[in-house]
């Protein structure tokens, strides 16, 4: 019974995105060449109904012990948001975060706390240690402007914080006269999903992954060996972060909804909430310890890059594999 409603529900769903375009999509840029897309409202099934044997079956190097089953995406449950909103076409860029920090004389919080950030150590010896990853931290030498590896100014930001994300939105706010702000959990995987009821973009096989996601794969092995069976099996180019916009857009018209940096979200975090969210425009829970980021990262393993697949940080949490992509309102 479950499967036949599941399946109806998808169809009508479907049907109802079908609507919505393969117009262009609506692009406006902002005072720091920012890039935002315009969504329109509308309704889909956020979660899934992935098991642990639907995982495996793709994804037979994996050990089922050490696999965590999705439990926190599910019940599957319609959602509709009611309001158009704009959505960063790209994650904020080095420079573009450069030009709010020497704009406002904000202090990201890697700096201003003193205790610094994670980074990629490159000296790193698995051979010599019992440590089994070549990140070290926290350490006052990596910040937000050094993770440790090098970036250009249109690789994605990362070593900040959900507080830095906030900081910037408010800043943009004021500057522009407008609303910017993180995405809920809700409008980013509405985002994520632009229409398709699969694990991502492409469907369900991870090799469908290569032209649109940066992710841990054999480039990013070569750092991290005892990964290569799980990687994807094949090379991008991309050892660490990727320019933003160097892979294939989704069907909104936005880039690295999955892959290159994980993306805060405005959401707390709390593993039963999809069994109580409101249907329409969920926030999610009133408090909570952690904030939930969404998307993978280069560093993220295929059975991981799911538009549904939830993870989390507390708010303090600085690292080299998160980073940020705003919202901003529609009046």
């Amino acid at each position: 019974m479950r499967l036949i409603f599941l399946a109806a529900l998808s169809l009508g769903l479907t049907a109802c995105m079908h609507t919505l375009s393969p117009k262009p999509p609506i692009v406006i840029e902002n005072s720091i060449g920012m890039k935002l897309v315009r969504i329109p409202a509308g309704e889909f099934l956020m979660g899934s109904d992935e098991t642990v044997d639907t995982l495996l079956a793709d994804f037979p190097t994996y050990v089922r012990d050490h696999l965590a089953a999705p439990d926190d995406e599910q019940p599957v449950h319609r959602v509709r948001i009611s309001k158009p909103f704009f959505l960063g076409q790209h994650e904020i860029t080095v420079d573009q975060f450069k030009a709010f920090v020497e704009q406002s004389g904000y202090v990201p919080e890697s700096i201003a706390d003193g205790t610094g950030a994670y980074g990629f150590n490159a000296q790193y010896d698995p051979s010599k240690t019992a440590r089994q990853d070549a990140f070290e931290g926290r350490d006052p030498k990596y910040s937000w402007r050094n993770p440790g590896f090098v970036q250009r100014g249109d690789e994605p930001v990362v070593n900040v914080t959900w507080k830095d994300a906030v900081a910037l939105a408010d800043w943009l706010s004021q500057k522009e006269k407008a609303r910017y702000r993180l995405p809920t959990e809700a409008e980013w995987e509405y985002a994520c999903k632009a229409g398709s009821i699969d694990r991502h973009m492409t469907g369900n096989k991870p090799e469908g992954l290569a032209a649109y996601s940066n992710i841990m794969d054999q480039d990013t092995t070569k750092n991290w060996p005892q990964y290569a069976d799980k990687a994807a099996q094949y090379s991008d180019g991309f050892a660490f972060t990727s320019p933003v916009g160097s892979f294939k857009p989704n069907a909104f018209g936005l880039f690295d909804m999955l892959g290159n940096v994980w993306e805060w979200t405005s959401d707390w975090h709390a593993p039963d909430y999809y069994s109580r969210s409101p249907t329409e425009d969920p926030l999610g829970p009133q408090s909570g310890d952690v904030k939930v980021r969404r998307g993978a990262s280069w560093h993220t393993l295929p059975i991981y890059v799911r538009c549904a697949f939830r993870n989390w940080n507390t708010p303090g949490t600085r690292y080299t594999l998160v980073g940020i992509r705003l919202a901003k309102e529609i009046d």
